[in-house]
């Protein structure tokens, strides 16, 4: 059996014969390409503050903005520019993608809602507050046992 040769160069890659010739190489989708995904994330950014500047139903920006997101896949782009991060963004993706703290989340609003329609504005907002602060916590404390 010949042995190859440790110092040779290997073939070049039109060379070898393995690889087909004359296919163009596959472009990335829209969707994952960074001069289009930019550009419309700032547009959403900007619409929402000029929708917030002139009084707009709040309702409103944040329906566009979730049908925007979801039909442009910009959130899912916006998730994988975090997790590039190196260390802490693939951890606070994972992090966020837990069903727990949307599950959480989803309540937390339920509860709301009934508890603002019967009249218990402030104490929703400590709730909400301690919501909040309880997710900020799952997450630095998921975070930091994954680093220590």
């Amino acid at each position: 059996m010949p042995q190859a040769d440790p110092h040779a160069h290997p073939a070049h890659p039109l060379e070898n014969p393995e690889i087909p010739q004359g296919e163009a190489c596959p472009v990335a989708p829209w969707w994952r390409n960074w001069k289009i995904m930019l550009p419309l994330w700032l547009g959403i950014a900007a619409l929402a503050w000029l929708g917030l500047h002139f009084n707009v139903d709040r309702r409103v920006i944040a329906g566009s903005v979730v049908v925007i997101g979801v039909l442009s896949n910009a959130f899912a782009w916006l998730v994988g520019v975090i997790a590039l991060v190196p260390i802490i963004g693939p951890l606070i993706v994972k992090v966020l993608s837990i069903g727990f703290i949307w599950l959480l989340n989803a309540v937390g609003y339920l509860v709301a809602f009934v508890a603002i329609r019967r009249g218990y504005s402030k104490d929703v907002l400590t709730y909400r507050g301690l919501t909040i602060a309880l997710i900020i916590g799952i997450v630095i404390g998921y975070v930091l046992g994954k680093l220590i």
